[in-house]
């Protein structure tokens, strides 16, 4: 590491301004779940057919 390194979490004037920006403020939004559902029922549904089809 060079000698001239500063550690920004030393200095509390570039904290505050990492920590108050628009994007770390801000909540995350939550990702969709409709992925997960239209899985979850594709794959109910090969299950059904194929015991269906097995019975």
């Amino acid at each position: 590491m060079p000698e001239n390194y500063t550690d920004p979490s030393g200095n509390t004037e570039a904290f505050r301004a990492f920590s108050q920006t628009p994007e770390a403020a801000a909540p995350t939004e939550a990702s969709s779940r409709t992925p997960l559902i239209v899985g979850a029922v594709a794959a109910v549904v090969l299950v059904v057919a194929l015991v269906a089809w097995l019975a």
